[in-house]
C-alpha cells in the first residue's frame, strides 16, 4: 500500500488538473456551435461563458468551510459528483440549463482545486509534494490542450458541443474510482492523535506555570498569529505581504490572459480565420504553447528559481502588450487579406493586429492601456516582493 499511495495520489492530482483545464478551455470551441445553433446574442454568450466563473466564485466563499467540515477526500468526491451532474445537464439544448450546468461545473472545479492539493499533500511524504503540485499545473495545461483538440475534432459535427461537454465525464470517473482506493481519514486521524497528544503535553506544562509567565504569553501570541486578521496587521510586516500577494493575483487577471483561454476560437474567428475549423485549429496552437512553457518551467524552476521565471514571463507579457499598442495603428495594412491555414508563420502576429483593428479604436486603446499597466505593475510588485 505504501508504494501504491503515491502512484494513486499522482493519478488523482493529475486528473484533477486535467479536468480543471478541460472545463476551462472547452467552452472556446463549443461557443461557436452554440452561437449558431441557439442563435445566442452577445450578452447571452458572455453570460454562458462567465457562468463557470460565477460558480467558482460561490465555491470560493463556502469551499473552505466545506472542506474543513467534511474533509478533503469527501470534498473531492463531491466535486466529481457535481461535475458528472453538470455534464449531464449540459447535454440539454436549453439555454437556462446550459448556464446552470456551467455554474455547477464551475463550483465543482473550485472545490476540487482547493481540496486536491491539500489532500494529496497529506497522503505523500514532504519530498514528493513539490513534484505533485507541479504535476497538477501540468495537468491543467494538458487539459486545456485536450479541450482545444476536442474542439477541433468535433468542429464539423452537428451537435458536437454536446460531446465536447460530455467528454469530461471520462477523466472525472477515473478520478472518482482512483480516490476510492486512497485512505480516507488515516492521515487525518494520525495527525489528530499527534495534535491531541501535543495539546495535552502543552496543557500540562501551561498548568504548571503562572498565568503571567512570559512563556505562556508567548504561546498564546503564537496561537493568535494563525487568526485571519493577523494577515492584515502590521506585525511582521504581514499587511504589506498580504497586499502584495493579493495584488499579484488581481493584476494577473487584469492582464486579460484568462479571457484568451475562454474566447480563443472566437478571437481567431473574428480575426480573419474564415471557417470554424481553422479558428479552432489555431487555438490548438495556444494550447501547445502553454504545455511547452509549462514543461520549460518544470525543468528550470528548481535551477533558476520561481521568482526569476515569474518576472521573466511577466516582462515578456508586458513587452508584448506594449508592442501591440505601438503597432495598433499599423494594423489596417493587414486587414485587407484573410488568413489561410498555410500561413502558419504569420497568423499569430496578424491575428493580434487584425483583432485590434476590428474594434472601436478608443475601446481598444483603453483595453491595451489597462493590460499594459496591469502587466507592468505585476512585474514591479514581483520585484518588490523580494524585500519581504
Amino acid at each position: 500500500m505504501g508504494c501504491s499511495v503515491p502512484v494513486l495520489a499522482s493519478v488523482v492530482l493529475a486528473l484533477g488538473g486535467l479536468v480543471f483545464g478541460y472545463e476551462l478551455g472547452i467552452i472556446s470551441g463549443a461557443l461557436l456551435q452554440l452561437k449558431a445553433e441557439l442563435r445566442l446574442s452577445c450578452l447571452q454568450q458572455e453570460a454562458l461563458v462567465s457562468s463557470l466563473l460565477v460558480g467558482a466564485l460561490l465555491a470560493s466563499m463556502v469551499g473552505g468551510c466545506l472542506i474543513d467540515r467534511h474533509g478533503r477526500r469527501n470534498s473531492i468526491l463531491l466535486s466529481n459528483v457535481l461535475i458528472l451532474t453538470g455534464s449531464l445537464v449540459l447535454l440539454s439544448s436549453s439555454y437556462v440549463a446550459l448556464v446552470l450546468g456551467r455554474m455547477t461545473v464551475g463550483f465543482a472545479m473550485c472545490v476540487s482545486s482547493m481540496s486536491c492539493c491539500i489532500f494529496v499533500s497529506e497522503m505523500v511524504s514532504p519530498h514528493c509534494r513539490g513534484f505533485l503540485v507541479t504535476l497538477y499545473e501540468a495537468g491543467i495545461t494538458v487539459g486545456i490542450l485536450a479541450a482545444y483538440a476536442m474542439n477541433y475534432i468535433l468542429s464539423g459535427s452537428s451537435g458536437g458541443w454536446k460531446w465536447m461537454f460530455g467528454s469530461a465525464v471520462v477523466p472525472t470517473l477515473i478520478q472518482l474510482v482512483s480516490i476510492l482506493f486512497l485512505p480516507g481519514n488515516a492521515k487525518e486521524s494520525s495527525n489528530q492523535e499527534v495534535s491531541a497528544q501535543t495539546d495535552r503535553e502543552l496543557a500540562s506544562v501551561t498548568e504548571s506555570q503562572e498565568p503571567d509567565d512570559p512563556k505562556v504569553r508567548s504561546d498564546r501570541e503564537n496561537e493568535l498569529q494563525h487568526a485571519f486578521l493577523y494577515l492584515f496587521q502590521r506585525k511582521d510586516n504581514m499587511r504589506t505581504r498580504t497586499t502584495i500577494g493579493l495584488a499579484l493575483v488581481i493584476f494577473q487577471q487584469l492582464t486579460g490572459q484568462p479571457n484568451i483561454l475562454l474566447y480563443a476560437s472566437t478571437i481567431f474567428h473574428s480575426a480573419g480565420f474564415q471557417s470554424e475549423a481553422s479558428a479552432v485549429l489555431a487555438s490548438v496552437g495556444v494550447g501547445l504553447v502553454k504545455v511547452l512553457t509549462t514543461l520549460i518551467a518544470m525543468v528550470f524552476s528548481d535551477r533558476l528559481g520561481r521568482r526569476p521565471l515569474l518576472i521573466g514571463g511577466c516582462s515578456v507579457m508586458a513587452l508584448s502588450l506594449i508592442t501591440i499598442g505601438l503597432l495598433r495603428n499599423q494594423s489596417a495594412a493587414l486587414a485587407s487579406g484573410s488568413f489561410d491555414g498555410d500561413k502558419a508563420g504569420q497568423k499569430s502576429l496578424e491575428m493580434v493586429l487584425e483583432s485590434s483593428s476590428g474594434i472601436h479604436g478608443s475601446v481598444v486603446n483603453w483595453v491595451i492601456l489597462t493590460c499594459m499597466l496591469a502587466a507592468i505593475i505585476l512585474v514591479h510588485l514581483q520585484r518588490r516582493a523580494q524585500t519581504f
